[in-house]
C-alpha cells in the first residue's frame, strides 16, 4: 500500500475522531451550562416544608419518634406533593401553548420542566419511604393523600364562600340601613312641607 492511499484512508478516519470527540465535548459542555443555568432559576415552587419536617423527625438522633408520627408526617408530605402535581398538570397546557407562540421565555420553561422532574424523584423517594414502613403501602400512599387534599380542597373552598356570604349580608345590611335613611329622610322633608303649607295659609287668612 503507498503511502498515499494510506495517507487518504487515514485522513477521513481522522476528521471523523476529530468530529465524534468536538461534538462530545460540545453536548458535555452545553449539558452542564444548561444545568447550572436550571440550578440558578427560581424553584417553580416555594420550600417543601412538608417534606423538611419528616426528614427532620426521620433523622433525629437523641429521641426515637414513634411510627405513627412519621406515617402522619410522610402522608402529609405526599398531600402537599398532591397538591404540586395538581399545579403542574394544570399549567402545563397553558405553558406549551405560550410557549409553541414564544409569548414565554426559555427560562419559564426550563424551571416548569425542572419542576416536573422533581416531583418525579419526590414521588419516587416518598413511594420507597411508604414500603418501608409497610409493604405495599406505597401503592396507595397517594390514594389516601389525594383524598386529604380534597378534603382540604373543599374546607378551604367552604370557608371562602362563608366568608363571601358575610361580606356579601354586611353590604346588603348597610345598604338597606342606607335606603331606610333616605326614606325616612323624605317622608321628614314632606312632613316639614306640609307645616309650612298649612301656616302660609293660617297666615293668608290672618292677613285677609
Amino acid at each position: 500500500m503507498s503511502s498515499t492511499t494510506a495517507i487518504s484512508l487515514i485522513a477521513p478516519l481522522v476528521y471523523i475522531t476529530v468530529l465524534v470527540g468536538t461534538l462530545a465535548v460540545f453536548s458535555s459542555l452545553y449539558r452542564k451550562r444548561k444545568a447550572n443555568k436550571a440550578a440558578s432559576l427560581k424553584p417553580w415552587f416555594g420550600p417543601h416544608y412538608a417534606r423538611d419536617v419528616y426528614l427532620t423527625l426521620l433523622h433525629q438522633e437523641n429521641t426515637k419518634v414513634p411510627d405513627t408520627i412519621l406515617k402522619a408526617a410522610l402522608l402529609r408530605r405526599a398531600t402537599e406533593d398532591i397538591r404540586r402535581i395538581i399545579a403542574l398538570r394544570q399549567a402545563k397546557g397553558s405553558l406549551q401553548q405560550l410557549l409553541q407562540k414564544g409569548s414565554i421565555s426559555d427560562d419559564l420553561w426550563t424551571r416548569f420542566t425542572v419542576a416536573e422532574a422533581e416531583i418525579e424523584e419526590e414521588l419516587r423517594d416518598v413511594v420507597l419511604e411508604a414500603n418501608a414502613f409497610k409493604e405495599g403501602w406505597g401503592n396507595t400512599i397517594f390514594q389516601t393523600a389525594n383524598e386529604m387534599a380534597n378534603a382540604q380542597r373543599i374546607r378551604d373552598r367552604t370557608d371562602e364562600v362563608t366568608k363571601q356570604a358575610e361580606a356579601e349580608r354586611k353590604w346588603w345590611d348597610e345598604k338597606r340601613k342606607r335606603a331606610q335613611r333616605e326614606l325616612l329622610g323624605e317622608v321628614n322633608s314632606d312632613e316639614d312641607g306640609v307645616l309650612v303649607e298649612s301656616a302660609a295659609k293660617k297666615q293668608a287668612k290672618i292677613g285677609a
